[in-house]
């Protein structure tokens, strides 16, 4: 046998042995319970103010005619896409979410519908990066022509740094409440025998938005952001003697 084909005979199995660390781990795990199970739900739970907000805008046109109803909408929705880049929204934070066209009927008891025009509609969802201020967005919005406005749905840009610190919360939850248990029944916390985690969840919070009356020129809309609760649950299992 070759020095090369013996050298790379070795670091092949080398490769596929597990660490010493690792193989303890797994006869950690396989260790047979030798005491009491104690199976735990936890949740570690978070509050951040919420940085991005989600509206969708759009307008509805009505005409005697599709090509009207759909010429007049493209013309005001463009005035719109226009307010929204001249407000420093960035084109990826705009995004169609519909467009529709469909006939208008009226109807009388008795008599087959009447074809009276044609209702078109398009709708964009807006990601507003600066929420103290998409309220006046918006503002301008309907001035340029936008009538169908709906949201606010406010959430969290990243919240991977948050549900780490809920993980972090919920499996400190978790020890001390199997150690409260221990307690109370004459016994100790002897190992966690496994965690699993049962996901993320952000609860939203009730955002306020707020229009003027049509009289109250001087009036604005305001968005209040709150705040938000990020919330991670865990399953734990821990064996007491």
């Amino acid at each position: 046998m070759s020095n090369k084909f013996l050298v790379a005979l070795l670091i092949g199995v080398a490769a596929f042995a597990p660490s010493a660390a690792y193989a303890q781990d797994v006869a950690q795990l396989a260790r047979p319970l030798a005491g009491t199970r104690l199976d735990i739900s936890a949740t570690g739970t978070v509050s951040r103010v919420p940085d991005l907000a989600i509206i969708s805008a759009g307008v509805v046109t009505r005409s005697a005619t599709a090509t009207g109803a759909i010429a007049e909408n493209a013309a005001r929705m463009e005035r719109v896409r226009a307010a929204l880049r001249r407000a420093g929204i960035e084109e990826r934070d705009i995004q169609t979410s519909s467009i529709s066209l469909n006939p208008d009927y009226r109807y009388q008891e008795g008599q087959p519908p009447v074809l009276t025009g044609y209702q078109a509609s398009n709708t964009v969802s807006v990601k507003f990066r600066d929420i103290r201020n998409s309220g006046k967005i918006l503002d301008a919005l309907v001035a340029q022509g936008a009538n169908q406005i709906n949201g606010p749905s406010l959430t969290i840009d990243k919240p991977e740094a948050a549900y780490d610190e809920a993980r972090t919360k919920a499996l400190a939850v978790g020890r001390a409440r199997a150690e409260l248990y221990a307690r109370s029944l004459n016994m100790r916390v002897v190992r966690l025998i496994s965690v699993s985690e049962g996901g993320g969840y952000s609860r939203p919070p009730m955002p306020m938005y707020a229009r003027a009356e049509a009289g109250m020129a001087d009036a604005k809309t305001t968005i209040d952001p709150g705040s938000q609760d990020l919330e991670v649950s865990l399953s734990m299992s821990f064996e007491l003697q």
